[in-house]
């Protein structure tokens, strides 16, 4: 069995509700966040190579929101400073070795429960929102196409406790706008996607992150899962139960 490497870090001063886990001073204490078993299966042929491509393992991990979230929180919490936090994988993986990469990734594997399918639809929505963000992007010269994808992909952030199970949150309605918050702030995420959610948090918007999601929600295809973002975009498409 692998040893689990994400450390866990300290209470963020900020966080006083504590209302649940996920939303307080214990969202450090979170469990680790699953990865797809074929992102799994694509990293293990990656580092299979004599010569590790960084760029093509970073592609494989940016298209999991799990894998995503697993070495962007190790990397954030061992560096500690938000000014040196990277918001670019290939920068975490050479910090932190590809070996710590790939048993942090192997922490967890999304199980093939009664959940399966909403996770899998969540990590789905997610990746579309990150490339229509990028797209988007794209046409603002003085924002950072690849920043956008990570904020679109990390957007769904606070949807996880519910889509997982955490806690029993599955049946309890939590606010993912401020979940999101204050599990960015715990794991130590870049600062981009602080900045995203205290933002819809406030709905006071200084950055373009919102408005490059709220316009990525518009371009991208219907979604059976609950994204707060797609009300008052489009109608939700609810699965027939």
């Amino acid at each position: 069995m692998r040893k689990k490497t994400v450390r866990r870090a300290e209470p963020d001063s900020n966080s006083t509700r504590g209302l649940e886990p996920w939303e307080g001073e214990f969202a450090q204490d979170l469990p680790d966040v699953p990865v797809l078993p074929e992102t799994l299966l694509r990293l293990d042929l990656e580092i299979q190579e004599p010569c590790v491509d960084l760029s093509e393992m970073s592609k494989v991990i940016l298209s999991d929101l799990g894998a995503t979230v697993q070495i962007l929180r190790l990397s954030g919490l061992e560096l500690n400073y938000a000014e040196t936090r990277s918001t670019r994988i290939e920068d975490c993986i050479c910090d932190l070795g590809v070996s710590a990469c790939i048993e942090a990734l192997s922490a967890a594997t999304i199980a093939r429960d009664y959940r399966y399918d909403g996770v899998v639809e969540t990590w789905a929505h997610s990746r579309e929102i990150a490339h229509c963000a990028k797209l988007v992007a794209e046409d603002m010269p003085d924002v950072n196409p690849d920043e956008a994808y990570l904020v679109g992909l990390l957007h769904t952030i606070g949807l996880l406790p519910q889509a997982l199970g955490w806690y029993g949150s599955q049946s309890k309605p939590v606010d993912a706008a401020y979940a999101g918050l204050q599990m960015a702030r715990q794991w130590s995420l870049p600062q981009i996607a602080v900045e995203y959610f205290r933002e819809i948090n406030l709905d006071h918007h200084t950055s373009p992150w919102p408005e490059i999601v709220h316009k990525a929600h518009r371009f991208a295809s219907k979604s059976s899962i609950l994204c707060p973002l797609e009300r008052g975009v489009r109608p939700l498409l609810y699965r027939a139960v």
